[in-house]
């Protein structure tokens, strides 16, 4: 009669043990990360030895993979797309935001090969595009500006570090894309058609944590997140180093970076304290994106939003100096 209950208690502490060696808030915070200039002052946090100790940055490809890493569970945050924190948490991934890196002004672009000189000279031309949720927005708003559809052009998927070998072998006209791969077909010859200021307060970055890995997380995500307003310090009060830095990680120049930097809008920290906030015009922003990617199917269920971003993670005070 003892056997039921020594099995039940047994799968419990298998559980727990699971469970400790998923989300023990003793174990490092893996933040996954990739190539986007939003996102690198965390790299230069790293570099500049900002990081809290407790925080293990895990630079990925891609964000797909920091998609995959985030729903396996092998990392416990990423930075990502506002659109993509959606789509995460509508395949049952919880996630909470709890702070915006930037807001594309400029970032993410359409660029074309000569002769094309409008958007509706893409008519019956092949556009690259990487398949996620703010691809399919750019390409979208492209396309309609345009007064085409998806079938007037033949859509190629790519990411996009294939876009740039793509555009080289000349298997794409058009491209929609952001940086360093748009500074990249730049010097190739392409031309900007479209960019993300004729969208705006549509694409956000954002760092988005699991929520299931909070609990006993607010002193380290405080220190990772002033560890990024130092990072933003450093990048205003000494931009070229920072430049040159940051191209290092992109393998384009200095000039470059500036110009990408130039195209997003970095909120300091009382800027993420309002854009946290329920009401401000991140939460409208919220919403209408959320209404957006449910009339176009591009979320398998409707999120109830609930949860979805917190300011209480912020630091307390502005950054320190470099």
């Amino acid at each position: 009669m003892r056997i039921l209950p020594l099995f039940t208690r047994a799968l419990a502490l298998l559980g727990l043990s699971l469970c400790l060696a998923a989300c023990n808030p003793g174990q490092p915070l893996r933040v996954g990360t990739h190539s986007w200039v939003g996102y690198e002052s965390l790299r230069l946090a790293r570099d500049f030895g900002w990081l809290p100790p407790a925080v293990s940055l895990s630079e990925q490809t891609s964000a797909g993979n920091s998609l995959s890493a985030l729903r396996a569970g092998t990392i416990d945050a990423a930075a990502l797309t506002l659109d993509e924190v959606l789509q995460v948490r509508a395949q049952g991934v919880p996630l909470t935001v709890v702070l915006v890196f930037d807001s594309s002004a400029g970032a993410d672009v359409l660029l074309a090969r000569p002769p094309i000189s409008r958007l509706a000279d893409l008519a019956g031309r092949r556009v690259a595009y990487e398949p996620t949720a703010v691809g399919s927005l750019v390409l979208r708003e492209v396309l309609q500006r345009a007064g085409l559809t998806a079938e007037s052009v033949t859509l190629v998927e790519l990411s996009p570090p294939a876009q740039l070998a793509a555009w080289r072998s000349a298997q794409v006209d058009a491209v929609v894309t952001y940086e360093p791969t748009a500074a990249q077909l730049l010097r190739e010859g392409a031309v900007q058609l479209f960019d993300s200021r004729q969208m705006p307060e549509t694409i956000f970055d954002v760092l988005a944590v699991r929520s299931d890995r909070l609990a006993g997380r607010k002193t380290v995500l405080r220190e990772l997140l002033a560890a990024h307003f130092r990072a933003l310090e450093y990048i205003r009060q000494n931009h070229q180093d920072a430049a040159h830095r940051i191209a290092s990680y992109h393998g384009i120049s200095s000039d470059e970076v500036l110009r990408a930097l130039g195209g997003i809008v970095q909120p300091w920290l009382a800027g993420n304290r309002y854009a946290l906030t329920p009401g401000s015009r991140f939460d409208a922003a919220v919403q209408q994106l959320h209404a957006l990617m449910i009339e176009r199917r591009m979320l398998t269920r409707p999120d109830p939003l609930e949860g979805l971003f917190s300011a209480d993670y912020l630091p307390l005070q502005e950054a320190r100096g470099p």
